[in-house]
């Protein structure tokens, strides 16, 4: 499944259970009450292709080509200021990638990673009183990958872990379903440092590190 499909997919769903839940619209003593909520989500990362530089290339498929790795996301958040038009909460998104696959042409690439994304946040929440709110996110931490020992094909990996700062924005939607319980979508795109990959110049420093998911968040005082 490609990015644009599972974005697609995520949109689709989410806008079924706005339909289902707009009854639910005037409920408006939970969103004061509950300041706390913790979330947890399933998705996958999407990261482009990128071409290798240099004289050492592959002569067929000279690319890093990344899988779509199953991820899981945990996130904390605390609401700080709230209106009937817009809320400001802090988060804490935490996002594991456990498996990233890679291919290349070569023996240039290891044969996986793991990628991990710690991200403390600011979230605006739009009409954070009503059965559905949109939101938009913004913040930064820090990005962990950790490699396999082994080339594919053939070799010993001669990269290891490495860690990076990574810049993450987000945006997606809530929609509450029943007392302390909201369903939610989102897409949130890690902007961190590249893997370290030694043999596989790309010439590049940074890379979008594209999340998409949906999940459950439960509200809390």
């Amino acid at each position: 499944m490609s990015g644009k499909h599972a974005v697609i997919a995520v949109m689709a769903v989410t806008m079924s259970i706005l339909g289902a839940c707009a009854s639910a619209q005037d409920d408006r003593s939970f969103a004061q009450d509950e300041k706390n909520e913790v979330t947890g989500m399933i998705g996958r990362i999407f990261i482009s292709d990128q071409g290798i530089q240099g004289p050492d290339a592959p002569t067929t498929n000279p690319f890093v080509r990344s899988g779509n790795g199953l991820t899981f996301e945990v996130d904390y958040a605390r609401q700080l200021f709230a209106t009937p038009i817009f809320g400001i909460s802090g988060e804490v998104p935490a996002a594991f990638n456990l498996d990233e696959k890679l291919n290349s042409g070569g023996p240039v690439v290891p044969t996986k990673y793991s990628q991990i994304f710690v991200t403390p946040s600011l979230r605006l929440n739009f009409f954070p009183e009503t059965a559905v709110s949109p939101w938009v996110s913004f913040g930064g931490g820090f990005a962990h990958f950790s490699e396999s020992n082994n080339l594919i094909y053939y070799g010993t990996n001669p990269g290891g872990s490495s860690t990076s700062g990574v810049l993450q924005g987000g945006l997606g939607l809530d929609v509450k379903v029943w007392r302390r319980f909201s369903i939610r979508g989102e897409v949130r795109d890690f902007w961190s440092g590249e893997p370290n990959l030694p043999l596989a110049d790309t010439g590049k420093s940074r890379q979008n590190n594209y999340f998409v998911g949906g999940g459950v968040v439960w509200h809390f005082h």
